[in-house]
């Protein structure tokens, strides 16, 4: 499998509409009686908050320092998801780089140019797993417009934008979102070459490239990199631009238990949650002489913390 600087680039493609699916009973979100999102965190009770799937986390350890957590969104795209867990437990990414660093965009790792087997089991062409039905997703819908879908909320944990003539969801390009870097058309990638978004999110790639999870820990050690001078942020080497080395990346669940990371996300099917995005919306306390009336999906994000 070789990756070039022009079939790792993250491409639009044209996408397919699946049938109509039966739909959810909506929930709309009131927008009355904000509270700041902080104070909902703190008085929040353990039943709002899940833990994440040890299965469903992605530890990667860097050559130079640091880890990075991703966690992983199976709901969204089964078979990349399976890919990557195959190709985490094959070590495909064992001694591979961070090679692409563009501003405002993202970070792109994987094995690059290089000739190495794909592990077993790794489906080679997976299907484009850009939207799922809404059917068997609990939504919660927010009350406000969006630029790229119309409407927006949430759906177990995770920020979605969807079409409801259509009974199709998706997860949005929001910064830490994890996506399958690909080639052209019919292409969708296979999930062995991975980037995570390190600016505003680029939701002109919506329903175009596969969402497989977001970065919930040791974003900084990616969005904070020297910006490769190449074409698309790639790094010259031969400008002394040096790869960042990744020394593993495992799934918490092959780990041993006392060294495995623990995280909970919040529920999104609670009224804390609802509490906390109207807050998001409609920030008052001693700052804000003009709350906003509204949110972007992007800037109300899950919260996601370590477990102790």
């Amino acid at each position: 499998m070789r990756f070039t600087a022009a079939a790792s680039a993250l491409l639009l493609a044209g996408c397919s509409v699946a049938s109509t699916q039966e739909r959810p009973a909506w929930r709309p979100m009131p927008i009355s009686g904000a509270t700041e999102p902080s104070q909902v965190i703190a008085n929040s009770a353990p039943s709002d908050w899940r833990e994440i799937a040890p299965e469903n986390l992605m530890v990667m350890e860097l050559g130079d320092g640091g880890r990075v957590v991703i966690e992983l969104a199976p709901e969204f795209a089964p078979v990349h998801v399976a890919n990557m867990r195959a190709f985490a437990r094959g070590g495909w990414w064992n001694n591979a780089t961070i090679y692409r660093v563009q501003d405002n965009y993202v970070a792109q790792w994987g094995n690059g140019d290089a000739e190495v087997p794909l592990p077993q089991g790794v489906v080679q062409r997976p299907p484009a797993e850009y939207e799922r039905p809404l059917a068997g997703l609990q939504l919660l819908e927010i009350p406000y417009p969006d630029a790229y879908a119309g409407t927006v909320g949430y759906a177990d944990g995770w920020p979605v934008a969807f079409d409801r003539s259509a009974g199709l969801a998706w997860l949005p390009h929001c910064y830490g979102t994890v996506g399958v870097g690909r080639d052209l058309a019919p292409d969708t990638g296979t999930g062995g070459e991975l980037y995570a978004v390190i600016g505003h999110g680029p939701r002109h790639l919506d329903r175009n490239i596969a969402n497989v999870g977001r970065v919930i820990e040791g974003m900084p050690l990616l969005s904070a990199r020297p910006r490769g001078t190449g074409d698309l942020g790639f790094y010259r080497t031969e400008n002394g631009e040096t790869p960042v080395p990744i020394r593993s990346i495992r799934l918490a669940s092959d780990m041993p238990a006392a060294q495995r990371p623990r995280f909970e996300a919040m529920r999104t099917d609670t009224a804390a949650f609802n509490d906390y995005v109207r807050g998001r919306a409609n920030r008052g306390g001693t700052f804000f002489n003009r709350p906003a009336g509204g949110v972007d999906i992007c800037n109300a994000q899950v919260p996601v913390r370590r477990k102790s």
